[in-house]
């Protein structure tokens, strides 16, 4: 397939690949995060699971079938895992420097093996990776552990029981600075409440042109889609 990718300059908020490009091929993995980037994704988005030896690994469900059952990651070595599922390493290594990296954390014990890694590859600095929880207060615990690294409160709108303005001086305080919702629940008064407290605002589940343009409009600062290559339609 031919090689789209322009200029980043060329885009004024990052284009993360949800998965990859599972939209072509198998998600979550090495193919799936080497084609989005061909395709014009400038970041790239992934699950985090640990397994029963402590290797942060990359899976969006956390289970493997096997026959008729399905056993959590966490009861598996890593060299028992099937092939397809790659190490949070081996993305890290994948990607060229700087490009902006979003990880769903679904395992809240992976937290320090999953920082130790970025670590070990990008060092101390490291504010292009984000790491996404819906719990605020579990990203408080993981504030000091990660700085340098970037936080992100991954919720729904709905589940804002004291309000989006109270949530956004909370992630202000805690030094959580991304705020990720549905592109359903942003408009542009949310996106402007969340940036005047110093926050970036990212969108998931924009899978349309239309889903992609009107975030853009409303100056959302990230982009989530399963079609990276829809970016520049």
């Amino acid at each position: 397939m031919e090689e789209i990718r322009p200029s980043y300059r060329e885009l004024t908020y990052i284009a993360f690949a949800h998965r990859g490009a599972r939209a072509y091929v198998r998600e979550n993995t090495l193919e799936a995060f080497q084609l989005a980037l061909r395709l014009g994704a400038t970041g790239l988005e992934s699950d985090v699971w640990i397994t029963k030896d402590g290797i942060p690994v990359l899976d969006h469900d956390g289970v493997v079938q096997e026959r008729i059952l399905k056993k959590p990651i966490c009861n598996y070595l890593r060299e028992d895992l099937p092939e397809h599922i790659p190490t949070l390493r081996d993305l890290l290594l994948l990607a060229p420097q700087g490009v902006p990296i979003s990880l769903d954390v679904k395992d809240d014990d992976c937290f320090e093996a999953l920082i130790t890694e970025i670590r070990t590859v990008h060092g101390e600095q490291s504010p292009f990776i984000y790491l996404c929880h819906p719990d605020l207060d579990v990203l408080e615990k993981q504030r000091s552990k990660s700085h340098g690294i970037s936080l992100v409160s991954s919720v729904r709108l709905a589940k804002l029981k004291k309000g989006p303005e109270m949530h956004a001086a909370r992630m202000r305080e805690l030094g959580v600075e991304v705020m990720n919702m549905h592109h359903r629940d942003w408009n542009g008064g949310l996106v402007a409440l969340f940036q005047r407290f110093e926050l970036q605002c990212f969108a998931w589940d924009c899978q349309f042109v239309r889903n992609i343009e009107d975030m853009a409009k409303i100056g959302i600062n990230g982009i989530f889609s399963d079609w990276p290559d829809r970016f520049y339609d």
